[in-house]
């Protein structure tokens, strides 16, 4: 036990687990945690906006495996930060969000303090997986502990940890608890065995590959080869198997020929993924008599197809399981399965090419320009889950950042931030469009700031391209969807980056090679043609 405040104590703890950065914006009622970060080695990182610090903690968290941890001051400033922490919900991103509080007796119906709203512990409630009030300065490393050990075992989610004002300042006695360590749970062996004689007994086995075998790859790897099956990855799974591997098939499940696929396969073995209505546009396919399913959630394994087989574990225990029975049993890759799979990825690169048409230019240069260990942060942009999604090859897991499941607009720039500061030595790269890259544009100042080699490309349809098209589509007045002309290149050099206006696919690849061995962000512009762009015109 040792005296230190509330702030003290709440550096303290999140050193213990490991923290090395935090994202937020220093306010009044937080100042005592600024105060001792110094001492602890914490580097802290200021985005322009505390949305931002909520996506670009989870950039670094998916790129990384490591908790992302959020910092910022009370009431508007949590709440800014509220977006980005249902999309680390939606799509099960493991981020600590801490805020203080009003204080412990501030009265029950308020009384007008600085930046009090009516509650902001529920706001938070609603949107992460738990919203917990600290009450004693000894309690801060307890929740602290606790949180990490919730976003460690199970289903990563992200947390909110609510310490009321006055006890950031207030000096009483702590103790640090320690990192709290757990295995990673496996499936029981009879469900486990049953599962095994199921795929093993499969002519035509397919795997469904999600993000949450993230940390599996190497066990998916070897089940692919063991059983034979060719790999069709989600959009959080993409890359996971690299996607020059001879059983990859690709990555987007919104494909009719994966939907085909999925009918022809007389065993689907499913790891880590929802199998939610956000991945497969067009509608799930029937396959619950023939599912074998694999997830760390016990109430998410029967969500949208109840399996036949369900295997509640960590997918790579899981996995390691299976696989002392597939060697007895199975014969391993072979050339059949290596056409079978040739034969899915040219029909899924049929349907990507035809639907992301108007971005392959685009994507076959970013493709020309990157690296194969290369991240890419993208945004709920029609070049990223209509372009790049599906066309452009990636090779290591959670390098696809992408906002699946809320959807949220502006991810991609601060994401991208935050990917390039958990992965230094790694290429990064982020892909947005015109519209959505303006809900985050100030983070430009942030990555300038830190002096960050990041490509920026920004493909620009004059609106809200998906839009435009969707109410034309309905018949509709097309109007509120023009955004103009921003000069987006002036923009970016404004805020301390290089910009560049790029007239076509082989500047543009040029342009990114150049960026990633740059002394400060570059943001290239491309103009898009397509069916929105020329409505917008």
């Amino acid at each position: 036990m040792s005296q230190m405040t509330g702030g003290q104590s709440l550096i303290a703890a999140l050193a213990a687990h490991g923290v090395q950065t935090i994202f937020g914006i220093p306010g009044t009622h937080n100042l005592a945690a600024y105060a001792a970060m110094p001492a602890y080695g914490i580097t802290h990182v200021s985005p322009r906006h505390e949305q931002g610090a909520g996506y670009a903690a989870d950039g670094y968290a998916r790129s990384s495996g490591r908790p992302g941890v959020v910092l910022t001051t009370t009431g508007p400033a949590i709440l800014n930060a509220t977006a980005a922490a249902a999309q680390a919900y939606s799509d099960s991103v493991p981020v600590l969000f801490i805020s203080p509080g009003m204080p412990l007796r501030h009265p029950g119906r308020g009384n007008g303090l600085l930046h009090e709203v009516k509650n902001q512990g529920a706001a938070l409630d609603a949107v992460v997986a738990y919203s917990h009030r600290i009450t004693s300065v000894a309690e801060i490393p307890l929740a602290v502990a606790q949180a990490f050990a919730f976003m460690g075992t199970g289903r990563p989610r992200p947390v909110h940890l609510e310490i009321p004002l006055d006890l950031l300042d207030e000096v009483a006695e702590a103790s640090i608890v320690p990192p709290i360590v757990s295995a990673l749970p496996g499936a029981p062996a009879a469900v486990v065995k049953a599962a095994a004689a199921a795929l093993s007994a499969g002519q035509r086995p397919l795997i469904l590959v999600g993000g949450g075998a993230s940390r599996a790859a190497a066990q998916v790897k070897a089940v692919a080869e063991a059983l034979g099956a060719p790999v069709i990855a989600s959009t959080n799974g993409k890359g996971i198997l690299p996607e020059d591997h001879e059983l990859a098939v690709g990555a987007g499940l919104q494909h009719p020929s994966v939907v085909a696929a999925v009918d022809d396969a007389d065993v689907v073995l499913a790891i880590g993924t929802e199998l939610a209505p956000s991945d497969w546009w067009i509608g799930l396919p029937g396959m619950d008599s023939k599912l074998v399913r694999i997830d760390i959630d016990a109430t998410s394994i029967s969500t949208n197809a109840v399996p036949s087989h369900a295997l509640v574990g960590d997918s790579a225990t899981v996995l390691e399981a299976l696989l002392v029975h597939f060697a007895a049993e199975v014969q391993g890759a072979s050339t059949s399965a290596a056409r079978r799979t040739a034969a899915l990825r040219e029909g899924l690169t049929a349907d990507a090419r035809a639907e992301g048409g108007p971005w392959l230019e685009i994507v076959s240069a970013i493709d020309a320009a990157l690296p194969r260990d290369a991240i890419v942060a993208g945004d709920s942009a029609m070049a990223c889950y209509y372009g790049a999604l599906s066309n452009l090859p990636l090779h290591r897991p959670n390098a696809f950042l992408y906002p699946t499941g809320v959807g949220t607009l502006g991810y991609g720039l601060p994401a991208g931030i935050g990917a390039k500061i958990a992965n230094p030595d790694a290429p990064v790269l982020v892909l947005q469009g015109d519209g959505g890259i303006m809900f985050s544009i100030a983070e430009l100042a942030t990555a300038a700031q830190l002096g960050l080699a990041l490509p920026i490309v920004v493909v620009d349809n004059g609106g809200y391209g998906e839009i435009h098209n969707e109410m034309a589509d309905r018949g509709a007045p097309v109007h509120a969807v023009a955004l103009g002309r921003a000069d987006f290149p002036a923009l970016a050099e404004a805020m301390g980056c290089h910009g560049v206006a790029v007239a076509d696919a082989d500047e543009l690849a040029a342009g990114i090679k150049a960026a990633l061995d740059a002394d400060r962000p570059t943001l290239l512009h491309i103009r898009e043609t397509s069916r929105a762009a020329d409505g917008m015109n």
